[in-house]
């Protein structure tokens, strides 16, 4: 699944991570809506609010409100960041570290105390991180291991950590929707489609947005299963997620450029419409993927490609077929001392970047083929009865079209980075890629196979990029407001 969008320069921490609180006084909280005293220590950095029903209490140093529904994780969570907190600094659970004496010899390390929740904590943290199967935790192994560390410490059990987990989860997901009620003024959306090997359907959205201190956050907010990837289902699974998420102020919605999509991106309209928080009466809310159109284009040009490629595919496709012909290749990458270290790699023929690193790993060790066939004469033999083995040709052939093809791929890097705003270079890049075709198609060393191969991708630019009014208007309003071109 790709998510090629913009992306985060200071995102907030991942919705399964939830640090731990920052320790404060020892006084008990508030009392509880049942009477009794509240032992979380996140109470003492929290007021409770009146309704005590709403279940909404106030950081006492920034005023931002959390619900407490499922527990205090995400107030304890908000106490460890929140700017404000004059304890954030040196206030820290289990700290190890050594003291120094006047002379500069160090004395025996200090230890702060054991913090079984802490741990728990953390361990959860780990499973999520490192994606450990839940039973990791009942191998003797790691039981062992723990003991070492800390004997006190309580292993959770398997279930236990799953039911965490899920807990983890819902604080964050609490913690998130109030952050996204008082920072997200307006939301761009995209949305992405995948199928499983089990034939299973399923449907990815992420927001991303400004805050109120104008950093930038990407946040993945659904990623379910789905009956279908119709137009219909991508519709209720985009208007069921913003009701999930109490959001309805959204400026764009970025989806693959498949005709199935417009109508469901017409019943969203209708419904942000109806919410009467629309940009431009909802004209310019369809944003076209920009490397799913780049994908057709190049995907189109490379139904020409010549048999020079295809035989090189088929020896890539052989000494990737058993570990004992790859070793045999690393052999002769010894033998011709070649220093790239990169592997080769087989490429996947409907995703057209793969082909150009398969192109680019294979050319790169082009003498290590040539010695593979003295070196291994079923090689030789295998290759030679079907398409051919790559001569002389074939790799003058491919060395001419890498820099074309490293046009489009850095093309797509940049538009997909995940460090930056891309809307603004959106426009460059497509004038790039047009420039690198009409290139390839007045160079006197071009090739009739190159040249059909870019003529068929300009037909396809054209299709797509070739009008201004197939141009979302709002590329266009960021490019006249950049002060860089002014």
């Amino acid at each position: 699944m790709d998510e090629d969008d913009c992306s985060v320069s200071k995102p907030i921490e991942h919705a399964l991570y939830t640090p731990s609180i920052v320790s404060g006084s020892a006084n008990m909280g508030p009392l509880s809506h049942e009477g009794r005293k509240n032992r979380s220590e996140a109470w003492n950095h929290f007021i409770q609010l009146e309704p005590k029903s709403d279940k909404r209490a106030q950081c006492k140093y920034c005023d931002i409100l959390i619900r407490y529904e499922k527990g205090t994780t995400a107030m304890r969570y908000h106490v460890l960041r929140c700017p404000n907190n004059p304890n954030k600094a040196v206030n820290k659970r289990q700290k190890v570290g050594s003291s120094s004496t006047i002379d500069g010899n160090t004395n025996s390390p200090s230890y702060g105390r054991f913090d079984q929740e802490l741990c728990q904590e953390e361990l959860v943290k780990m499973f999520v991180e490192v994606e450990l199967p839940f039973r990791f935790v009942e191998h003797v192994a790691f039981r062992r291991y723990s003991n070492a560390l800390q004997p006190r410490f309580k292993i959770l059990s398997c279930y236990t950590i799953s039911r965490n987990i899920v807990t983890l989860w819902n604080a964050k997901k609490i913690y998130l929707k109030d952050f996204l009620s008082q920072h997200c003024q307006r939301v761009c959306l995209t949305t992405d489609a995948w199928t499983s090997p089990q034939n299973q359907s399923y449907m990815c959205l992420t927001a991303h947005f400004i805050d109120n201190d104008s950093n930038l956050h990407k946040r993945i907010l659904n990623f379910r299963q789905v009956i279908s990837h119709t137009r219909e289902a991508m519709a209720k699974f985009v208007e069921s997620c913003l009701h999930e998420w109490g959001l309805s102020r959204v400026l764009t919605l970025t989806i693959d450029n498949a005709t199935s999509n417009d109508t469901g991106v017409q019943h969203l309209k209708k419904r942000l419409l109806s919410w009467n928080n629309s940009v431009l009466k909802g004209d310019y809310t369809h944003m076209r993927c920009y490397a799913h159109i780049l994908n057709l284009i190049m995907s189109s040009g490379l139904k020409e490609i010549d048999n020079s490629v295809l035989r090189i595919r088929a020896a890539v496709e052989y000494i990737r077929s058993s570990p004992s012909r790859f070793m045999k290749f690393k052999e002769c990458v010894e033998r011709q001392k070649i220093e790239y270290k990169g592997h080769i790699c087989l490429d996947v023929e409907t995703r057209w970047n793969s082909t150009y690193l398969m192109l680019d790993a294979a050319f790169k060790h082009k003498m290590a083929f040539v010695e593979l066939e003295f070196y291994d004469t079923k090689y030789a033999n295998e290759l030679g009865k079907e398409i051919g083995l790559p001569s002389y040709e074939d790799w003058e052939y491919v060395e001419s079209i890498l820099p074309f093809l490293s046009i489009f791929y850095e093309a797509t890097l940049r538009i997909s980075g995940n460090s930056y705003v891309t809307s603004n270079i959106y426009m460059l890049e497509v004038v790039g890629i047009l420039n690198g075709i009409n290139h390839l198609l007045k160079s006197n060393a071009t090739s009739s196979a190159t040249y059909k191969m870019a003529e068929k991708m300009r037909k396809q630019y054209e299709k797509y990029w070739g009008e201004p009014n197939k141009f979302n208007i709002l590329l266009l309003i960021v490019v006249v407001l950049d002060p860089r071109y002014n």
